[in-house]
């Protein structure tokens, strides 16, 4: 199934015009992106999409296609964030079953920095894990060993950062125990930021947890971070 041009011409030639050639540069160093940027700022970005998108419907075939063909083809940056607020619509969400993790999978090894990789992660991936739990945790246990990437490790290890009392705590440590020992920055900062997450439910836990593992500084650091205040949100505490 063809993608469909019109939506990705609209969607191309909206973020042109929005384009801010003085914040440009800037997006693109902060980024470190060999990309160029556009230089239009997520709220301006979300304004193309939903006027791009008014009134527009499409099947499962297209929709994924068109997704495909904003990433693959994207000369600017915001491009690619297209492909993503494409993949990640509302209205589309009954698209996304646990036939998508492949898609995911390369979209975050293409993507290969935290901007691409973290909306994957806590966005599809962490959808995907309410849907289909079992199905996905097993995929999510596989990456996190990945010798093939780094992307794909951090991944496994911050899905779950959005899913609160949702969390799967096994599978949030079984990512977490293989990386543990790990001096990459983003995976030492992904086991505090997955770690940390958590606590917002049960900081009593994540305590216990930080106590009784070597972790990196960064990432005790990380996960430890709000522990006070969680306790305060919870009303004192938690039975672990």
């Amino acid at each position: 199934m063809p993608a469909d041009r019109q939506l990705i011409d609209a969607i191309r030639s909206g973020l042109a015009a929005a384009a801010d050639p003085a914040k440009a540069p800037e997006m693109q160093r902060y980024m470190k992106s060999a990309m160029p940027f556009h230089g239009v700022p997520k709220p301006q970005r979300a304004a193309v999409m939903r006027a791009a998108l008014a009134d527009r419907t499409l099947d499962a075939a297209t929709w994924r296609a068109t997704v495909e063909a904003l990433w693959h083809e994207a000369t600017h940056r915001e491009q690619r964030y297209a492909a993503l607020d494409l993949l990640g619509d509302r209205r589309y969400a009954a698209h996304r079953g646990i036939e998508l993790l492949g898609l995911y999978e390369q979209l975050i090894v293409e993507g290969a920095w935290w901007d691409h990789v973290d909306e994957l992660a806590a966005g599809r991936l962490g959808e995907l894990l309410d849907r289909e739990p079992d199905a996905t945790a097993a995929v999510l246990r596989t990456w996190a060993i990945a010798d093939d990437s780094m992307w794909k490790r951090r991944a496994a290890i911050i899905a779950q950062v959005r899913r609160k009392d949702r969390t799967d705590r096994a599978l949030l440590y079984d990512a977490i125990e293989p990386n543990r020992d790990d001096r990459e920055f983003f995976i030492r900062k992904g086991i505090g930021w997955g770690l940390r997450a958590y606590a917002w439910v049960d900081p009593d836990e994540v305590e216990r947890y930080c106590a009784a593992h070597e972790l990196q500084p960064l990432s005790r650091r990380e996960a430890l971070r709000n522990l006070e205040k969680a306790r305060a949100k919870l009303g004192g505490g938690t039975d672990g």
